[in-house]
């Protein structure tokens, strides 16, 4: 078995409520899931928000001149719109999580267009959520260092309580 460390070590997996840069563009778009409906990552309720991209996602929201005005596009008077036109797949994808037999777009993840600008990940799309477990299993010593002004025992006993009323 291999150690080998992998740039995709410690990225997160992108969604489609994420947004890309383009290194010729002045606006960021958000990534549009066409080739799944069922794998979500992070998010129990199923929100499209969440839908996993992967390396044949390459439509953005919205569509049109995506991403804004390209600097590869002089005029006069500014810049013309962005034309966007993708060349191919997306690269440095993550080949060891598949959804439905596509590779995974993560942070590191680049895919050229062919006027000449590259895309890449402004924003994975993905926020962490403290679960009630998390609640349940933390340290009240080491939070209350960490920060004096929560009462975690409080905060514990807060939780228990909704989880009973839910019942």
């Amino acid at each position: 078995m291999s150690d080998q460390s992998s740039p995709h070590d410690g990225k997160h997996f992108v969604v489609q409520k994420g947004k890309a840069q383009c290194d010729k563009g002045d606006q960021f778009p958000q990534y549009k899931v066409t080739v799944h409906e069922h794998h979500y990552w992070n998010d129990a309720e199923g929100s499209a928000d969440y839908l996993a991209v992967t390396e044949d996602d390459l439509q953005f929201n919205p569509q049109g001149p995506s991403f804004g005005k390209c600097l590869l596009k002089p005029t006069p008077g500014g810049y013309l719109p962005c034309a966007y036109a993708p060349a191919g797949k997306w690269q440095k994808t993550y080949d060891k999580v598949k959804v439905m037999g596509k590779k995974i777009v993560t942070e590191v993840s680049e895919l050229q267009c062919t006027t000449g600008g590259k895309i890449t990940i402004k924003d994975h799309g993905q926020r962490g959520e403290m679960s009630k477990k998390n609640v349940k299993n933390a340290d009240s010593k080491t939070v209350q260092n960490i920060n004096p002004l929560v009462k975690m025992d409080d905060f514990k006993e807060t939780v228990l309580e909704s989880e009973i009323d839910a019942y």
